[in-house]
């Protein structure tokens, strides 16, 4: 049995904590929000007094954090939590932050004589739920070999993508296209409409042709076609509209960097940030069909 600490206990990081519990592991949690950890408890999570006091009984150290700012600031300087665990403790970052702040975290947990990973996540809730998680995962081999483990309690998929901040570029190409692969299908319905096609007509002939795709036959925009998608639940997310539009905004972030065309990016980048200003951050990001079939009606 491993002792983990896991700080950061919301949507994705309770679910994920509540895994690594009936798993047989003892885990530790922390989370600033008292539903948080409320509900981490009724997963089996004994509750700590602080993110400190978790960190230096663990084994091993999962954040699941905002942003790379949360991360840096949470885990560097002489009170954070590289300083407050053990010697060699493993820590596991499953945040989606930018790469620079990834890297920063590397090289601190490096410094204060620690292992890292960063390794965010793709699956959603209902991934988180039950244990069926991509893991991307940026760190050395020794790392990645002593955290592969625990992460296979969480997911279904563990890819090891490379070193320091590998996972989080991963992460941030792989939402790219999911936002605008989403835009595309939601348009290509929208046009449907217009044009007098079923939905269903268009799924039919579109999820066994060219046009095949995760954001159609898997989390499709309209209800109907996929019984198990947000669009027959109200768009509840599954991935909220607010987090699509993050990790867009880092895409965007990485292509300035690099000097990387992303021309579609951008766009969908745009349309993402209408679709959140108008009050829809909190439904699911298929939600921005309903947003396009206005806009539509507008012309």
């Amino acid at each position: 049995m491993t002792t983990i600490a896991f700080i950061g206990l919301g949507n994705m990081g309770g679910p994920m904590a509540g895994n690594l519990v009936k798993a047989g592991h003892s885990v530790l949690g922390f989370d600033l929000a008292p539903a948080a950890l409320e509900g981490a408890k009724a997963r089996g999570v004994v509750l700590a007094d602080s993110a400190r006091a978790a960190v230096a009984e663990a084994d091993v150290v999962v954040t699941m954090l905002p942003s790379g700012k949360h991360v840096v600031a949470a885990t560097s300087g002489s009170d954070g939590l590289f300083a407050a665990a053990r010697p060699g403790t493993l820590f596991i970052d499953s945040s989606t932050i930018d790469v620079a702040s990834a890297r920063a975290f590397h090289e601190a947990a490096k410094t204060a004589g620690h292992a890292s990973v960063d390794a965010p996540v793709s699956g959603g809730v209902g991934g988180a739920e039950a244990g069926t998680l991509t893991f991307m995962v940026g760190g050395t081999d020794d790392a990645f070999g002593a955290a592969r483990p625990l992460l296979e309690l969480m997911g279904k998929k563990i890819v090891h993508c490379g070193g320091a901040g590998s996972g989080q570029a991963a992460k941030i190409c792989n939402n790219m296209i999911l936002g605008i692969s989403m835009i595309a299908v939601s348009e290509a319905f929208v046009l449907g409409e217009k044009l007098g096609l079923s939905h269903q007509a268009l799924y039919d002939v579109a999820s066994t042709s060219s046009g095949q795709c995760w954001s159609l036959t898997t989390y499709c925009p309209v209800p109907g076609p996929v019984p198990t998608s947000p669009a027959n639940r109200n768009y509840v997310p599954g991935f909220a509209a607010a987090l699509m539009l993050k990790d867009l905004k880092l895409s965007q972030d990485a292509a300035e960097t690099s000097g990387a065309a992303t021309a579609l990016g951008a766009a969908a980048t745009a349309l993402y940030t209408a679709f959140a200003a108008e009050g829809n951050e909190g439904k699911d990001f298929s939600g921005i069909v309903e947003w396009i079939r206005t806009r539509a009606d507008e012309t």
